[in-house]
């Protein structure tokens, strides 16, 4: 017997790029999500037109139209309830969340952010990489905790930087990324195969081969059109 999907909502902020690969990867009825509701906080958020032309109900709660933050996050929180939402996805989500609300959901709350967590906490991920003069950047998808950009990692893609990158080149090399990472993600937590649990990630049922596309914990994909799956060994530090 097949397990049913798990109810997935989706908070944006913008234009919702990585919401859209989401939407895409649930298309397939093999996909053990399906999206149920998109949430902005911006009314203007082009994604929602995105969402709503691909027939997915959508909902705008803009911040202004509350008192305080945690009226908004409960706001965004009966929201999420009304949809039925077994997991909610930041996708672009440009406020942080409330203590409370995040521990209401935790273990279900899912985000993507464009650096390879630990480093490069917060915003401007790729100036602050190029600055550095990392030679490995990349993505993390990974669950939500109350600190931000904090919480345990769930799967990373990495991608190289290259000599005379700039921060437009390292950030559409990163997004690439993102949109292979973010599905496969999902994936892992809608099938149980990753969860947290005593503030750690933990993980069942995963194949030993980083190569097996339904278990891995990271995603080679991204190095395709530029390198070859064995030219991640020479730049791994």
């Amino acid at each position: 017997m097949t397990a049913p999907r798990k109810r997935t909502a989706i908070l944006i902020s913008g234009r919702g790029t990585n919401m859209a690969r989401l939407i895409e990867a649930a298309q397939d009825a093999s996909y053990p999500a399906e999206i149920v509701g998109v949430i902005s906080d911006e009314p203007e958020a082009r994604g929602l037109v995105y969402a709503a032309d691909k027939g997915i109900g959508t909902a705008a709660i803009p911040r202004g139209d509350h008192p305080s933050r945690q009226a908004h996050d409960a706001a965004i929180d009966a929201a999420l309830n009304v949809l039925g939402a077994d997991i909610v996805c930041l996708a672009g989500y440009m406020r942080i969340l409330t203590p409370g609300f995040v521990q209401s959901w935790e273990g279900k709350l899912i985000n993507i952010h464009p650096a390879l967590l630990p480093s490069f906490k917060g915003l401007d991920t790729h100036r602050r990489a190029l600055e550095a003069g990392v030679r490995i950047h990349g993505c993390t998808v990974h669950f939500v905790t109350a600190e931000t950009d904090d919480g345990p990692v769930i799967a990373q893609a990495a991608v190289p930087v290259l000599t005379g990158d700039s921060e437009a080149d390292l950030a559409a090399r990163v997004l690439k990324a993102e949109h292979e990472l973010y599905p496969h993600a999902l994936r892992l937590v809608a099938e149980g195969k990753a969860a947290m649990a005593g503030g750690r990630a933990v993980f069942t049922n995963l194949s030993e081969d980083p190569r097996d596309g339904n278990a891995r914990l990271f995603s080679p994909g991204a190095w395709n059109e530029e390198l070859d799956f064995e030219a991640l060994a020479r730049f791994t530090p």
